[in-house]
């Protein structure tokens, strides 16, 4: 098995050192670098017991920040956030746009073909529904406490999977679109786009409203990194988060965000690719002053190695480069935030291995207190 560099093996070691220190958060921030926080998205699905314990193992395992989901059932959804509030984890909170209660009784979703989950078209979206059902849940949030650091609505939306607007072929492997202009349906498409920035303005509208979460950030959809060649295969209709990030931008979306919303998975290539794939996704991140920074809400390095005690090596090397990419893009104030995706749900990415934080899940969620270079 090959080995990670050195230097990334030196940088593991110093930043699994500061997940078990638990250096407070507020000393990242109060610094300038990125928050880094962990997924554990459905807990609705599960019971207040078993949310209990999951809840727990994160905040024991020295993470201070966590990516839940709104989603259906709602009640438990807002059971989770109660609890990690609690526990004192700061919550991003994605808000499902795919949740039935948004869209009419008339409304059917386009066909996954088997392959893939049917979904509702974001073009859809009854949009007092979903004002309704937001005002909803961020009153009852108030009301047990909670307070969220920020709200990212809807997932995805430039991938097939969580877009209906977008397509999913009845057979994988035919050339999919590359550019807006080769979708089948650009004019619904840009019609969720419309919709969308609609929901943003409406989301900003309520959080300002909200009793303890009136200062949360506002986090556009974080967009798929899957490729135009994946896509082939899959047989489905995704954009380049780049050039959704422009329609969305022509329409007037840096005026309701804080922060891009996207998503990187690069698998466990060498630290220089890494560095170069992961910095030309980001290209569109910007300080500010000039534009609007990221917040990464997934990022995830496969480990397939099922054995205890766990075996982190295979993804060593990626993880570190990841983290110092991260850190490059903070100093820069082009980004804000990184999410690890995922807790304990999806074997190959799951940080949460034989009862315990594994290593690499402490390196991917350890708070940067100093250069660690």
């Amino acid at each position: 098995m090959k080995r990670a560099a050195p230097w990334a093996l030196l940088l593991a070691a110093q930043i699994s050192l500061a997940a078990i220190a638990c250096a407070p958060v507020a000393l990242a921030e109060d610094a300038g670098l990125a928050r880094y926080g962990v997924n554990r998205l459905n807990l609705a699905w599960l019971d207040r017991g078993q949310q209990e314990r999951v809840l727990k193992e994160i905040a024991d395992s020295g993470a201070t920040h966590v990516r839940l989901s709104l989603s259906r059932p709602v009640d438990r959804s807002i059971e989770a956030a109660a609890i990690a509030s609690r526990l004192g984890l700061r919550i991003l909170l994605e808000i499902q746009l795919a949740n039935t209660s948004y869209y009419g009784d008339a409304v059917r979703p386009r066909s996954g073909h088997g392959r893939i989950w049917d979904i509702n078209r974001l073009s859809d979206l009854d949009l007092d529904r979903y004002r309704a059902g937001l005002r909803e849940a961020i009153a009852r949030l108030d009301a047990l406490g909670v307070r969220l650091e920020a709200v990212e609505p809807g997932n995805e939306i430039n991938l097939a999977g969580y877009n209906g607007d977008l397509a999913v072929y009845p057979k994988p492997g035919q050339p999919t679109p590359r550019t807006l202009a080769d979708l089948k349906d650009r004019a619904a498409f840009e019609e969720g786009l419309d919709r969308y920035v609609e929901v943003l303005r409406i989301t900003r509208d309520e959080m300002r409203k909200s009793e303890k979460s009136s200062g949360a950030a506002i986090v556009s959809a974080g967009l798929s990194d899957i490729s135009a060649k994946e896509a082939d295969r899959q047989g489905m209709e995704r954009l380049d988060p780049a050039e959704v990030i422009a329609l969305l931008q022509a329409r007037g979306m840096e005026q309701l965000v804080d922060a891009y919303g996207i998503h990187i998975y690069p698998a466990r290539k060498d630290p220089k690719a890494i560095r170069s794939i992961v910095s030309k996704l980001l290209d569109f991140c910007k300080p500010s002053e000039s534009g609007r920074p990221c917040w990464v809400t997934e990022w995830g390095i496969a480990n397939t190695a099922r054995t205890c005690p766990v075996d982190d090596r295979q993804r060593e090397g990626a993880m570190a480069a990841m983290r110092m990419v991260f850190s490059d893009f903070a100093k820069a104030k082009r980004l804000d935030a990184a999410f690890y995706y995922d807790w304990d749900t999806q074997q190959a990415y799951r940080l949460w291995r034989c009862g315990s934080l594994s290593p690499a899940g402490a390196m991917a969620i350890a708070p940067e207190t100093d250069d660690p270079r």
